[in-house]
């Protein structure tokens, strides 16, 4: 079967079960394995899929990716930002690091950074952390959502308030072209917003992909943002008014 024919077919099956994996694809259509994943980066360029450690996802609108395939999409420019953003962030400092995968990266980014105090709603962030001996770690009170270890509700943005901290290191599930941050969980996204309004300077992380994203719920707009980290230039109307709102883009190089 020629690759115009494969292609419609491991559409209609991602449609069907909502990801596809390498194994399963090569042993559907009895080719290698190279041949699917040539086809999964062809259709993940057409925006028709999200490649995944393994296989691929069917793009997200409304509808946030499972945890689990989030940890293995766009890694690579994940790490990239992480790196990038963790040059700006000074030793001895105060730092918020909220939910997402992007943060997360951030973290691991951190280990050698000198007598840093982090404060997170992230169980994930502060177990990576936890093998910095010179990083003290603070772990907000909330709502335990099992699915990524995010601490969320009222009680997380009561929590937040309690302190005043030097940066706070964000993430968000969707921009849109007004240079709006969303996200999909309400509860979430008010613990964000108590965390941008207790940061001295803020950080926004979040991959390309963003863009391609729909979520419901506002966090802010990257007004609020110092700087923003990505891995490839915005849409012109999010740059220009980023110039206008005085919000640094800073873009990371990514391997190849």
């Amino acid at each position: 079967m020629s690759q115009a024919m494969r292609l419609p077919e491991i559409l209609n099956i991602a449609r069907r079960d909502g990801r596809v994996t390498v194994e399963g694809l090569a042993a559907h259509f009895d080719v290698t394995l190279q041949t699917i994943r040539r086809d999964l980066t062809l259709l993940a360029e057409q925006g028709k899929l999200d490649r995944v450690h393994g296989g691929a996802v069917l793009q997200s609108t409304i509808a946030n990716i499972g945890y689990e395939d989030r940890r293995g999409l766009n890694d690579a420019a994940k790490t990239a930002i992480a790196a990038r953003c963790a040059r700006d962030i000074p030793d001895g400092c105060s730092i918020f690091l909220n939910i997402g995968t992007t943060t997360e990266a951030v973290a691991h980014a951190l280990m050698r950074h000198r007598d840093i105090l982090v404060l997170t709603n992230n169980m994930n962030v502060a177990n990576i952390l936890v093998d910095n001996p010179s990083c003290e770690i603070i772990v907000v009170g909330g709502l335990l959502r099992r699915s990524d270890g995010g601490l969320i509700g009222s009680v997380s943005t009561q929590a937040v308030g309690q302190f005043k901290f030097d940066l706070a290191v964000i993430s968000c599930s969707a921009l849109d072209a007004d240079g709006d941050m969303l996200d999909y969980d309400i509860q979430e996204v008010g613990v964000s917003q108590a965390i941008l309004k207790q940061a001295r300077r803020s950080f926004l992380v979040a991959d390309q992909s963003k863009f391609q994203r729909r979520a419901p719920a506002r966090i802010g707009s990257l007004a609020q943002v110092d700087t923003f980290y990505t891995d490839a230039p915005p849409p012109r109307t999010v740059l220009d008014a980023c110039r206008a709102w005085g919000t640094r883009v800073t873009l990371a190089e990514t391997p190849g």
